[in-house]
């Protein structure tokens, strides 16, 4: 499913229009972006959680050539599953 597709579900499931599903799509990444940004964790209840993860700074390999580059450390956005949504895909 693309943005478009599920903009147009969350229009039809709620009731709405497409342009008010998207600004409200919309309203819910940049929350939780803004949230991550600023350090802090977003938990939905039997949805799951997103919060930031910092990763090291490493030497990895170009596969093709064998070079080494070096990844400098940075945050990752990560999300953990809550038991609701699990439960719901198995």
């Amino acid at each position: 499913m693309n943005k478009a597709e599920l903009i147009a579900k969350i229009a039809e499931d709620s009731g709405i229009t497409k342009v008010q599903a998207e600004k409200a799509l919309g309203a819910f990444t940049g929350a939780v972006s803004n949230s991550l940004k600023s350090g802090t964790k977003i938990a939905l209840v039997g949805f799951g959680t997103f919060d930031v993860s910092a990763r090291a700074a490493r030497v990895a390999r170009n596969p093709r050539t064998g070079e080494p580059i070096n990844v400098p450390a940075m945050n990752v956005p990560r999300f953990k599953a809550g038991k609701g949504l699990k439960e719901a895909v198995n």
